[in-house]
Order: C-alpha cells, then sequence, then structure tokens
C-alpha cells in the first residue's frame, strides 16, 4: 500500500508535460551532423535542420500540441543540457544504456540499426570482423555508444574520440585512423555519397539495453515521457521511419549532393562571419572597459579591491575558454535561462577582461612616477590624472599588445560553436556535414579567418601610426 501511494506522489509531482504545455513550446536538443537521423540543409535559401529524428520530435510536438524549437549543440553536451533544463529532450540518435539511464530518462526505443564500421574503400577487404583493428586506431563519437562498444569488444585498439561525425569522416580519408564506428543508416550515407568510402560489418554485439535509438528526457519526466511514447506507439504501428520520414530524409540527402561547391554554401560562411564579428566586437569594448577597471583597481591602494582584482585575473587566466563558456551557459543557466549567443559573448568578454586588464597594467606601469608627480603639481586630481595624462601615454605604448589581443579574439571566439552558436567555425562543420567534404570547408574557413585578422591587422597599424603622430 506504501509503494503505491509514493508511486501516486511521484506521478503528481512530474510537472514535464504541464510546463512544456505552458509555455507553448517543446526545445529539442540535438547534434545535426549525423545523417540520415539529423543534418543542416538549405531550403529557398535558408538553414534548416532535417533527418527522420526531426520528423520523430515534430510528430511528438504536434501531438503534444506545442511548437518545436531546435537547439544545434555538440552530442558530448546534450545530456548536460538535460540536466540543466536547457532542452526539453534529446533525438540525436541515442542509445538507450544503462550507464546513460543513471542521469536522464528516456522514451521507448523508436528505431533499431545495427553498428557498422566505416572504411576507406581501398581497405574494405582488410577488415571483415573485429579483431581485423587490433593495434589499430580507429575513430567514434564521444561519449557515443559506439566508442564504449569498440572499447569493450575489439581488443588493443586505440579509440579516438571527436565530438564531431565530420571530423571522424576527415580522419579516415586522411589516414589517422583505419575505421570510423557508427550505426548503419549514417554509415551507409555517407558512403553513398562518397565513392571512396564503404561499409562493413565487423560484427558489433549489442547489449539488451543498448540496442536502437530512444527519446531522451531529464530526470522524473514521467509524463513527458507518456506523451513521447504515445506518438512513437503511433510511429511504429504506421511505421512512418521506412514508409515517410526515411524517404523524406533520402531526398534531403539527394539535394544536399547535387551541387556541392563551396560557393553553393556562401551564406553559411556568411552567417558565420556575421556571428564571429558580433562576438568579438561587443567582448572587445566589454573587455576595454573590464580591463581598465580591473587594471585600476589592481594599481590602487585598497587592498581588499586589489585582491578581488588579481583573484579575478588570475582565476581567469588560469582556466581554460572552453570550461568558462559551458559553465556561463549551463551552470549560470540553471539559475537564469542564458541564450548560447549571449552566454559565448558573456564568456568571451570576461576572459577578454582579464588579458587586456594585464595589457593596461603593464602600459600604465611604463609611465614614468614623474608623470604622476607633475600633474598632481599642476592641482590635477588622481582621477584627472589618469584621464589626462597617464592613459594616453599609456595607450600609445599598449597599442600593438592591445591590437594582438583583439586579434586573437577573433580566432578564440570559434570556442563558442561548443554550445550551439552558429560562429565561421559552426557553419564550417555544417558544411563539412551537408557536402560531405572534409578539406575544402577547411581551407575557405581558413582564408576567411586569414581575411578578417589581416585587415584588423592593418586598421591598428594604421591607428598606430597616427598615434606616433600626436
Amino acid at each position: 500500500m506504501l509503494l503505491i501511494n509514493v508511486g501516486h506522489v511521484n506521478a503528481a509531482s512530474d510537472t514535464s508535460l504541464k510546463d512544456v504545455k505552458d509555455k507553448g513550446t517543446l526545445v529539442l536538443g540535438t547534434s545535426p551532423d549525423y545523417p540520415p537521423y539529423e543534418f543542416q540543409t538549405t531550403v529557398n535559401g535558408n538553414d534548416k535542420i532535417v533527418g527522420f529524428d526531426i520528423s520523430i520530435a515534430r510528430k511528438i510536438a504536434k501531438d503534444i500540441g506545442v511548437k518545436l524549437v531546435i537547439k544545434k549543440m555538440d552530442f558530448d553536451s546534450l545530456l548536460v543540457g538535460l540536466e540543466t533544463h536547457k532542452i526539453d529532450m534529446v533525438i540525436s540518435g541515442m542509445n538507450p544504456s544503462d550507464d546513460r539511464k543513471k542521469s536522464i530518462d528516456f522514451s521507448d526505443v523508436y528505431y533499431n540499426g545495427k553498428q557498422m564500421m566505416l572504411v576507406n574503400k581501398a581497405d574494405k577487404d582488410k577488415y571483415k570482423k573485429l579483431n581485423d583493428f587490433s593495434g589499430l586506431s580507429i575513430g567514434a563519437q564521444t561519449g557515443s555508444l559506439q566508442y564504449s562498444m569498440s572499447k569493450e569488444q575489439i581488443n588493443n585498439v586505440d579509440i579516438k574520440g571527436l565530438a564531431k561525425v565530420t571530423d571522424l569522416i576527415l580522419a579516415l580519408k586522411s589516414g589517422k585512423v583505419a575505421g570510423v564506428a557508427m550505426e548503419e543508416p549514417t554509415a551507409k550515407a555517407y558512403a553513398q555519397n562518397d565513392s571512396s568510402l564503404s561499409v562493413v560489418n565487423p560484427g558489433f554485439v549489442s547489449a539488451a539495453d543498448a540496442r536502437g535509438a530512444a527519446v531522451g528526457f531529464a530526470k522524473k519526466s514521467d509524463t513527458l515521457v507518456a506523451a513521447a511514447n504515445k506518438s512513437i506507439k503511433e510511429i511504429k504501428d504506421k511505421d512512418l521511419i521506412n514508409k515517410t520520414y526515411l524517404p523524406e530524409a533520402s531526398n534531403y540527402l539527394t539535394k544536399n549532393t547535387a551541387d556541392n561547391t563551396m560557393i553553393h554554401y556562401w551564406k553559411y560562411f556568411a552567417k558565420g562571419i556575421g556571428y564571429t564579428l558580433l562576438i568579438t566586437a561587443i567582448s572587445v569594448v566589454v573587455g576595454v572597459i573590464l580591463g581598465t577597471l580591473l587594471a585600476l583597481m589592481r594599481l590602487g591602494k585598497n587592498k581588499i579591491i586589489k585582491v578581488i582584482a588579481v583573484s579575478y585575473i588570475e582565476f581567469v587566466r588560469g582556466t581554460p575558454l572552453m570550461i568558462q563558456v559551458m559553465f556561463v551557459y549551463f551552470g549560470i543557466g540553471m539559475i537564469v535561462n542564458v541564450p548560447a549567443l549571449l552566454a559565448g559573448i558573456i564568456a568571451v568578454s570576461l576572459n577578454s577582461g582579464a588579458y587586456i586588464a594585464e595589457v593596461i597594467r603593464s602600459g600604465i606601469g611604463s609611465i614614468d612616477d614623474g608623470q604622476m608627480e607633475a600633474a598632481r603639481s599642476l592641482g590635477l586630481s588622481q582621477k584627472e590624472t589618469y584621464k589626462s595624462v597617464i592613459i594616453p601615454q599609456a595607450l600609445k605604448n599598449i597599442w600593438p599588445a592591445l591590437g594582438n589581443e583583439f586579434i586573437t579574439l577573433i580566432k578564440e571566439s570559434s570556442i563558442v560553436s561548443i554550445i550551439g552558436v552558429t560562429d565561421l567555425i559552426y557553419q564550417m562543420k555544417m558544411v563539412q556535414s551537408a557536402t560531405y567534404k572534409g578539406i575544402a570547408p577547411i581551407f575557405v574557413a581558413m582564408v576567411l579567418y586569414f581575411v578578417l585578422t589581416f585587415s584588423l591587422s592593418k586598421l591598428l597599424n594604421y591607428f598606430e601610426g597616427k598615434m606616433k603622430h600626436v
């Protein structure tokens, strides 16, 4: 009797479905680099995430009576997104393994696919079974079932885990790995669109709990899981995946490869440049303001303020920017819902402020103490002295170092792609996924970064020359 009552209490306390209905949106987290499950394409000139996983998500949202909102994330960030409630559900070809069930809840399995190995076509007769890869390096998506299965079932194998499937394909084609473990539909999609690749079945054995793909939800989302299971039952009863969703995905794949030149995807790169420049510009302004404040705090006589400034600068400079970006988006996001773009700007700005503070401090320290004494003897206050005498001279001294920081920001802002901000790096990976080309998008992105940094360098040199004549 007690167990029944506890069950009723848990069911009554679960508001996951009600919360989704109240806000009118169902937020899906996915890594759109895994065709035909989920991938990016262009429809009427606009970016669109498609695939049979996305069709399932739309079906679930429609049945609930809400709008589907898609958030693009790296695969290994999806579980964190659920746990921090940045997203409501995950559909990304994810398998309901026992390890994952400890962190999140799963729906019923909606699709069963075998585990395959994608290899270079020239090697397809060399690799027939799992142990043929013993002593070699293979690739698998970080945090995926294929990664753990390869580790458990192949003797003496070196597994290279990467977040993006497109990077794994590039590693395969460049000879860095002998094969890439992935699910059958995805492996076949890549092989069908790249004549240099081939699919082999090495004989992976799937545990009963890890067979197939399911929808992931945050823990204690029983009512939302039940709603998804209702939609999944209808999908399976009507065989919608094989009859409707997979053919639709195949059509999009065909359109993607009909014209996969880099010129055709210029809008992707243009959008990436726009976001990269936006993040850099705002971060530069905020970084200079924050950096100046921190430098003055560190140079001040108040010990408490000085300790605060030193602690901030040392902590920020002593932790990776990637961790800072993830903390702002996922950590602070648990308290306040911070959009990915804003989280990226905040993290990059706060990081930049710490480095600029040290540049400004060194510039102020390079000014002779006599300058301060002379200004004060003329009746200027300390604030006026810094504003009119010290900082203008320091700025001339630190301009080259400050310019280097601005240029570095353009490149460092690429780290925000890990939380789904569509900067230049993120767009490059989307083009790789859409075109099945690895090197060409990288080359284009490299040239574009060079143009941006070279142009900024020339602009900074122009202003430096102006300063020398002042």
